[in-house]
Protein backbone atom coordinates (compact mmCIF):
# COMPACT_ATOMS: atom_id res chain seq x y z
CA UNK A 1 0.00 0.00 0.00
CA UNK A 2 1.16 3.52 -0.73
CA UNK A 3 1.67 5.59 2.44
CA UNK A 4 -1.04 8.15 2.99
CA UNK A 5 -0.24 11.83 2.50
CA UNK A 6 -0.18 14.36 5.30
CA UNK A 7 -3.31 16.30 6.15
CA UNK A 8 -1.98 19.30 4.23
CA UNK A 9 -1.77 17.19 1.08
CA UNK A 10 1.98 16.63 1.17
CA UNK A 11 3.27 13.15 0.41
CA UNK A 12 5.75 11.12 2.48
CA UNK A 13 8.80 12.39 0.60
CA UNK A 14 7.68 15.96 1.23
CA UNK A 15 7.35 15.25 4.96
CA UNK A 16 10.86 13.81 5.09
CA UNK A 17 12.20 16.86 3.26
CA UNK A 18 10.30 19.14 5.65
CA UNK A 19 11.68 17.41 8.72
CA UNK A 20 15.25 17.36 7.36
CA UNK A 21 15.00 21.10 6.78
CA UNK A 22 13.57 21.73 10.25
CA UNK A 23 16.29 19.72 11.95
CA UNK A 24 19.03 21.53 10.05
CA UNK A 25 17.61 24.90 11.02
CA UNK A 26 16.99 23.86 14.59
CA UNK A 27 20.56 22.64 15.07
CA UNK A 28 21.72 26.05 13.81
CA UNK A 29 19.31 27.91 16.09
CA UNK A 30 17.29 29.22 13.15
CA UNK A 31 13.51 29.33 12.93
CA UNK A 32 11.36 27.60 10.32
CA UNK A 33 9.07 29.58 8.09
CA UNK A 34 5.51 30.00 9.31
CA UNK A 35 4.31 27.75 6.51
CA UNK A 36 6.68 25.01 7.66
CA UNK A 37 5.50 25.37 11.25
CA UNK A 38 1.88 25.04 10.16
CA UNK A 39 2.84 22.00 8.07
CA UNK A 40 4.18 20.26 11.20
CA UNK A 41 0.76 20.62 12.83
CA UNK A 42 -0.88 19.12 9.73
CA UNK A 43 1.27 16.03 9.36
CA UNK A 44 -0.55 12.73 9.55
CA UNK A 45 -0.51 10.22 12.38
CA UNK A 46 1.47 7.93 10.07
CA UNK A 47 4.30 10.47 10.25
CA UNK A 48 4.04 11.14 13.99
CA UNK A 49 7.06 9.12 15.10
CA UNK A 50 9.20 10.78 12.42
CA UNK A 51 8.05 14.20 13.67
CA UNK A 52 8.88 13.28 17.27
CA UNK A 53 12.29 11.89 16.24
CA UNK A 54 13.15 15.05 14.28
CA UNK A 55 12.17 17.34 17.17
CA UNK A 56 14.11 15.03 19.48
CA UNK A 57 17.31 15.59 17.49
CA UNK A 58 16.99 19.33 18.07
CA UNK A 59 16.22 18.78 21.75
CA UNK A 60 19.22 16.50 22.32
CA UNK A 61 21.56 18.91 20.51
CA UNK A 62 20.83 21.55 23.15
CA UNK A 63 19.92 19.56 26.25
CA UNK A 64 21.20 16.00 25.82
CA UNK A 65 19.08 13.65 27.94
CA UNK A 66 18.62 16.20 30.74
CA UNK A 67 15.20 17.12 32.09
CA UNK A 68 14.70 20.07 34.44
CA UNK A 69 12.17 19.55 37.25
CA UNK A 70 10.06 22.51 38.33
CA UNK A 71 7.74 22.79 41.31
CA UNK A 72 4.70 25.05 41.67
CA UNK A 73 3.76 26.75 44.93
CA UNK A 74 0.32 28.37 44.81
CA UNK A 75 0.73 31.35 47.14
CA UNK A 76 -2.84 32.62 46.77
CA UNK A 77 -5.60 30.58 45.20
CA UNK A 78 -8.83 31.80 43.60
CA UNK A 79 -10.24 35.25 44.26
CA UNK A 80 -9.06 36.63 40.90
CA UNK A 81 -10.86 39.65 39.32
CA UNK A 82 -9.83 38.73 35.76
CA UNK A 83 -12.19 36.86 33.40
CA UNK A 84 -9.80 34.52 31.53
CA UNK A 85 -12.16 31.85 30.21
CA UNK A 86 -9.74 28.94 30.69
CA UNK A 87 -9.05 29.62 34.37
CA UNK A 88 -10.65 27.91 37.36
CA UNK A 89 -9.69 30.92 39.51
CA UNK A 90 -11.39 33.50 37.26
CA UNK A 91 -14.03 36.02 38.17
CA UNK A 92 -17.35 34.15 38.24
CA UNK A 93 -15.83 30.66 38.30
CA UNK A 94 -17.89 28.05 40.12
CA UNK A 95 -15.16 25.41 39.87
CA UNK A 96 -14.76 23.81 43.33
CA UNK A 97 -11.08 24.77 43.66
CA UNK A 98 -9.25 25.72 46.82
CA UNK A 99 -9.51 29.40 47.68
CA UNK A 100 -7.24 31.04 50.22
CA UNK A 101 -5.34 34.26 50.71
CA UNK A 102 -1.57 34.61 50.93
CA UNK A 103 0.55 31.88 52.44
CA UNK A 104 2.93 32.99 55.14
CA UNK A 105 6.61 33.19 54.31
CA UNK A 106 7.28 30.12 56.46
CA UNK A 107 4.55 28.12 54.70
CA UNK A 108 5.83 29.14 51.26
CA UNK A 109 9.39 28.13 52.16
CA UNK A 110 8.12 24.81 53.56
CA UNK A 111 6.18 24.11 50.35
CA UNK A 112 9.27 24.89 48.29
CA UNK A 113 11.29 22.57 50.52
CA UNK A 114 9.04 19.65 49.58
CA UNK A 115 9.55 20.31 45.87
CA UNK A 116 13.32 20.57 46.24
CA UNK A 117 13.36 17.31 48.20
CA UNK A 118 11.59 15.72 45.22
CA UNK A 119 14.31 16.90 42.83
CA UNK A 120 13.05 20.30 41.63
CA UNK A 121 15.68 22.81 40.60
CA UNK A 122 13.26 25.64 39.95
CA UNK A 123 10.51 26.69 42.33
CA UNK A 124 7.70 28.73 40.81
CA UNK A 125 5.89 31.06 43.22
CA UNK A 126 2.46 31.80 41.77
CA UNK A 127 -0.35 34.05 43.01
CA UNK A 128 -3.74 34.67 41.47
CA UNK A 129 -4.83 38.21 40.63
CA UNK A 130 -4.43 40.90 38.01
CA UNK A 131 -1.03 41.91 39.32
CA UNK A 132 0.84 42.48 42.58
CA UNK A 133 0.64 45.51 44.81
CA UNK A 134 3.91 46.88 46.15
CA UNK A 135 3.07 45.15 49.43
CA UNK A 136 2.65 41.87 47.56
CA UNK A 137 6.05 42.33 45.92
CA UNK A 138 7.59 42.84 49.37
CA UNK A 139 5.83 39.73 50.63
CA UNK A 140 7.06 37.58 47.74
CA UNK A 141 10.55 39.07 47.99
CA UNK A 142 10.74 37.77 51.57
CA UNK A 143 9.71 34.33 50.33
CA UNK A 144 12.35 34.40 47.60
CA UNK A 145 14.98 35.37 50.16
CA UNK A 146 13.90 32.57 52.50
CA UNK A 147 14.06 29.94 49.76
CA UNK A 148 17.44 31.16 48.52
CA UNK A 149 18.93 31.10 52.02
CA UNK A 150 17.85 27.49 52.45
CA UNK A 151 18.50 26.33 48.88
CA UNK A 152 21.08 28.59 47.18
CA UNK A 153 21.38 26.18 44.24
CA UNK A 154 17.67 26.41 43.39
CA UNK A 155 16.22 28.91 40.91
CA UNK A 156 13.16 30.87 42.00
CA UNK A 157 10.61 32.08 39.46
CA UNK A 158 7.77 34.47 40.37
CA UNK A 159 4.42 34.53 38.57
CA UNK A 160 2.24 37.31 40.00
CA UNK A 161 0.39 38.72 37.01
CA UNK A 162 0.87 42.07 35.28
CA UNK A 163 3.85 44.08 36.54
CA UNK A 164 4.14 47.83 37.06
CA UNK A 165 7.23 50.03 36.89
CA UNK A 166 9.99 48.96 39.27
CA UNK A 167 8.38 45.74 40.48
CA UNK A 168 10.50 43.41 38.35
CA UNK A 169 13.62 45.18 39.56
CA UNK A 170 12.58 44.66 43.20
CA UNK A 171 12.01 40.95 42.63
CA UNK A 172 15.41 40.66 40.95
CA UNK A 173 17.08 42.48 43.83
CA UNK A 174 15.47 40.01 46.25
CA UNK A 175 17.14 37.13 44.40
CA UNK A 176 14.46 35.97 41.97
CA UNK A 177 15.92 34.36 38.87
CA UNK A 178 12.93 34.41 36.53
CA UNK A 179 9.47 35.82 35.98
CA UNK A 180 6.68 33.84 34.34
CA UNK A 181 3.81 35.36 32.40
CA UNK A 182 2.23 33.41 29.56
CA UNK A 183 0.98 34.92 26.32
CA UNK A 184 -1.44 31.96 26.20
CA UNK A 185 -2.68 32.42 22.63
CA UNK A 186 -2.24 34.57 19.53
CA UNK A 187 -2.83 38.30 19.54
CA UNK A 188 -5.60 37.86 16.96
CA UNK A 189 -7.66 35.60 19.20
CA UNK A 190 -6.75 36.94 22.64
CA UNK A 191 -9.98 38.90 23.08
CA UNK A 192 -11.87 35.60 22.72
CA UNK A 193 -10.41 34.32 25.99
CA UNK A 194 -10.10 37.50 28.07
CA UNK A 195 -11.71 40.95 28.17
CA UNK A 196 -10.33 42.39 31.42
CA UNK A 197 -6.85 42.96 30.02
CA UNK A 198 -5.21 42.85 26.60
CA UNK A 199 -2.57 40.79 24.84
CA UNK A 200 -0.32 43.88 24.79
CA UNK A 201 -0.42 44.00 28.61
CA UNK A 202 1.05 40.51 28.73
CA UNK A 203 3.76 41.35 26.24
CA UNK A 204 4.67 44.43 28.26
CA UNK A 205 5.04 42.39 31.45
CA UNK A 206 7.38 39.89 29.77
CA UNK A 207 9.44 42.82 28.47
CA UNK A 208 9.57 44.40 31.94
CA UNK A 209 10.86 41.14 33.41
CA UNK A 210 13.51 40.75 30.74
CA UNK A 211 14.55 44.40 31.11
CA UNK A 212 15.12 43.86 34.84
CA UNK A 213 17.47 40.96 34.16
CA UNK A 214 14.97 38.24 35.05
CA UNK A 215 14.83 35.19 32.82
CA UNK A 216 11.62 35.61 30.76
CA UNK A 217 9.38 32.56 31.09
CA UNK A 218 6.33 32.67 28.84
CA UNK A 219 4.25 30.04 27.11
CA UNK A 220 0.88 29.07 25.72
CA UNK A 221 -2.29 27.07 26.30
CA UNK A 222 -3.49 24.73 23.55
CA UNK A 223 -6.98 23.34 23.17
CA UNK A 224 -9.06 26.52 23.58
CA UNK A 225 -10.47 26.44 20.05
CA UNK A 226 -7.51 28.13 18.38
CA UNK A 227 -6.45 27.42 14.78
CA UNK A 228 -3.14 26.01 13.59
CA UNK A 229 -2.19 29.53 12.55
CA UNK A 230 -2.93 30.85 16.05
CA UNK A 231 -0.60 28.27 17.59
CA UNK A 232 2.15 29.17 15.15
CA UNK A 233 1.63 32.90 15.75
CA UNK A 234 2.01 32.59 19.51
CA UNK A 235 5.08 30.35 19.13
CA UNK A 236 6.77 32.95 16.94
CA UNK A 237 5.73 35.73 19.32
CA UNK A 238 7.44 33.85 22.17
CA UNK A 239 10.57 33.49 20.07
CA UNK A 240 10.53 37.20 19.22
CA UNK A 241 10.15 38.08 22.92
CA UNK A 242 13.23 36.04 23.74
CA UNK A 243 11.41 33.69 26.13
CA UNK A 244 14.09 31.26 27.26
CA UNK A 245 11.61 29.07 29.12
CA UNK A 246 8.41 28.14 27.27
CA UNK A 247 5.70 26.19 29.15
CA UNK A 248 3.18 24.44 26.90
CA UNK A 249 -0.10 23.89 28.72
CA UNK A 250 -3.02 21.84 27.47
CA UNK A 251 -6.44 23.12 28.49
CA UNK A 252 -7.86 21.53 31.62
CA UNK A 253 -11.57 22.27 31.07
CA UNK A 254 -12.82 22.70 34.62
CA UNK A 255 -16.53 22.49 35.27
CA UNK A 256 -17.71 25.95 36.26
CA UNK A 257 -15.66 27.77 33.61
CA UNK A 258 -16.72 28.92 30.12
CA UNK A 259 -14.53 26.25 28.48
CA UNK A 260 -15.93 23.38 30.52
CA UNK A 261 -16.39 20.25 28.45
CA UNK A 262 -13.97 21.32 25.73
CA UNK A 263 -11.94 18.18 24.97
CA UNK A 264 -10.55 18.97 21.52
CA UNK A 265 -7.04 17.56 21.90
CA UNK A 266 -5.70 14.10 21.15
CA UNK A 267 -2.34 12.74 22.33
CA UNK A 268 -1.12 12.90 18.71
CA UNK A 269 -2.18 16.55 18.37
CA UNK A 270 -0.37 17.41 21.60
CA UNK A 271 2.85 15.84 20.32
CA UNK A 272 2.65 17.78 17.06
CA UNK A 273 2.15 21.02 18.99
CA UNK A 274 5.18 20.33 21.16
CA UNK A 275 7.29 19.49 18.10
CA UNK A 276 6.21 22.68 16.34
CA UNK A 277 7.19 24.81 19.34
CA UNK A 278 10.53 23.00 19.61
CA UNK A 279 11.31 23.80 15.97
CA UNK A 280 10.30 27.47 16.39
CA UNK A 281 12.15 27.85 19.71
CA UNK A 282 15.04 25.35 19.42
CA UNK A 283 17.15 26.84 22.21
CA UNK A 284 14.34 27.37 24.74
CA UNK A 285 13.71 25.25 27.79
CA UNK A 286 10.48 23.75 26.51
CA UNK A 287 8.35 22.74 29.48
CA UNK A 288 5.59 20.16 29.50
CA UNK A 289 3.01 21.76 31.76
CA UNK A 290 -0.62 21.52 32.89
CA UNK A 291 -2.92 19.01 31.24
CA UNK A 292 -0.22 16.55 30.17
CA UNK A 293 -1.68 13.69 32.18
CA UNK A 294 -5.21 13.98 30.82
CA UNK A 295 -4.33 14.77 27.20
CA UNK A 296 -1.09 12.91 26.47
CA UNK A 297 -1.97 10.04 28.75
CA UNK A 298 0.12 6.97 27.82
CA UNK A 299 2.12 8.98 25.26
CA UNK A 300 3.84 11.14 27.89
CA UNK A 301 7.16 9.29 27.34
CA UNK A 302 7.18 10.43 23.70
CA UNK A 303 6.71 14.03 24.80
CA UNK A 304 9.90 13.77 26.87
CA UNK A 305 11.82 13.23 23.64
CA UNK A 306 10.79 16.79 22.67
CA UNK A 307 10.64 18.81 25.88
CA UNK A 308 13.47 19.44 28.31
CA UNK A 309 11.49 20.38 31.41
CA UNK A 310 8.38 19.29 33.33
CA UNK A 311 6.45 20.26 36.44
CA UNK A 312 6.82 17.76 39.24
CA UNK A 313 3.68 16.81 41.14
CA UNK A 314 0.59 19.02 41.24
CA UNK A 315 -0.44 22.22 39.47
CA UNK A 316 -2.15 25.32 40.80
CA UNK A 317 -5.68 24.00 41.20
CA UNK A 318 -5.53 20.50 39.69
CA UNK A 319 -3.65 17.41 40.75
CA UNK A 320 -0.94 15.86 38.63
CA UNK A 321 0.09 12.25 38.71
CA UNK A 322 2.07 11.04 41.69
CA UNK A 323 5.51 12.63 41.82
CA UNK A 324 7.08 9.17 42.13
CA UNK A 325 5.40 8.23 38.84
CA UNK A 326 7.00 11.29 37.20
CA UNK A 327 10.43 10.26 38.45
CA UNK A 328 9.88 6.68 37.28
CA UNK A 329 8.85 8.00 33.86
CA UNK A 330 12.17 9.84 33.57
CA UNK A 331 14.22 6.90 34.77
CA UNK A 332 12.51 4.46 32.42
CA UNK A 333 13.20 6.77 29.49
CA UNK A 334 16.89 7.05 30.30
CA UNK A 335 16.67 10.73 31.19
CA UNK A 336 18.83 12.55 33.72
CA UNK A 337 17.41 15.00 36.25
CA UNK A 338 19.10 18.29 35.42
CA UNK A 339 21.13 19.79 38.24
CA UNK A 340 20.66 16.83 40.56
CA UNK A 341 22.62 17.26 43.79
CA UNK A 342 24.08 14.09 45.35
CA UNK A 343 22.04 13.04 48.39
CA UNK A 344 19.13 15.32 47.47
CA UNK A 345 16.05 14.87 45.33
CA UNK A 346 14.91 12.10 43.04
CA UNK A 347 17.75 9.66 43.72
CA UNK A 348 18.89 10.98 47.09
CA UNK A 349 18.27 10.09 50.71
CA UNK A 350 16.90 13.53 51.61
CA UNK A 351 14.15 13.23 49.02
CA UNK A 352 13.25 9.72 50.18
CA UNK A 353 13.24 10.79 53.81
CA UNK A 354 11.06 13.82 53.08
CA UNK A 355 8.48 11.72 51.26
CA UNK A 356 8.47 9.14 54.07
CA UNK A 357 7.98 11.86 56.68
CA UNK A 358 5.04 13.25 54.72
CA UNK A 359 3.19 9.94 55.06
CA UNK A 360 1.71 7.65 52.40
CA UNK A 361 1.10 9.16 48.99
CA UNK A 362 -2.39 9.62 47.73
CA UNK A 363 -2.78 7.67 44.51
CA UNK A 364 -2.80 9.89 41.45
CA UNK A 365 -6.35 10.73 40.39
CA UNK A 366 -5.51 11.24 36.74
CA UNK A 367 -6.68 8.35 34.57
CA UNK A 368 -4.63 6.34 32.16
CA UNK A 369 -5.16 6.05 28.43
CA UNK A 370 -8.73 6.33 27.18
CA UNK A 371 -9.45 4.51 23.90
CA UNK A 372 -10.29 6.60 20.88
CA UNK A 373 -8.85 9.75 19.33
CA UNK A 374 -11.10 12.11 21.31
CA UNK A 375 -12.36 10.10 24.28
CA UNK A 376 -16.05 9.20 24.40
CA UNK A 377 -15.76 9.18 28.18
CA UNK A 378 -13.87 12.30 29.14
CA UNK A 379 -11.23 12.12 31.87
CA UNK A 380 -11.99 13.45 35.32
CA UNK A 381 -10.30 16.69 36.34
CA UNK A 382 -8.89 16.07 39.79
CA UNK A 383 -9.12 19.30 41.78
CA UNK A 384 -6.11 19.84 44.03
CA UNK A 385 -6.86 18.95 47.64
CA UNK A 386 -3.33 18.63 49.01
CA UNK A 387 -0.30 20.84 49.49
CA UNK A 388 -0.48 24.63 50.06
CA UNK A 389 -3.76 25.76 51.57
CA UNK A 390 -4.50 22.32 53.05
CA UNK A 391 -3.32 20.09 55.90
CA UNK A 392 -2.47 17.26 53.50
CA UNK A 393 1.15 16.55 52.50
CA UNK A 394 2.10 17.90 49.07
CA UNK A 395 2.70 15.72 46.03
CA UNK A 396 6.44 16.09 45.55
Amino acid sequence: MKPSPGRDGTGPADVRDLLDSLVARGLAGAAPTRAEAVAVLRTSDDDLLDVVAAAGRVRRHRFGRRVRLNYLVNLRSGLCPEDCTYCSQRLGSTAPVLTYSWLSTDDAVAAARAGVAGGARRVCLVASGRGPSDRDVARVSAMVDGIKREHPHVEVCACLGLLRDGQAERLAAAGADAYSHNLNTSEATYADICTTHEYADRVETVERARGAGLSPCSGLIAGMGESDEDLVDVAFALRDLGADSVPVNFLVPFDGTPLAGRWDLTPQRCLRILAMVRFVCPAAELRLAAGREVHLRSLQPLALEIVSSIFLGDYLTSEGQAAQADLALLADGGFEVDGAVPGVGAAGEEGTAARAAAGPERPGAMPGAVPGAVPDVVPDVAVRRRGPGTRVAPNA
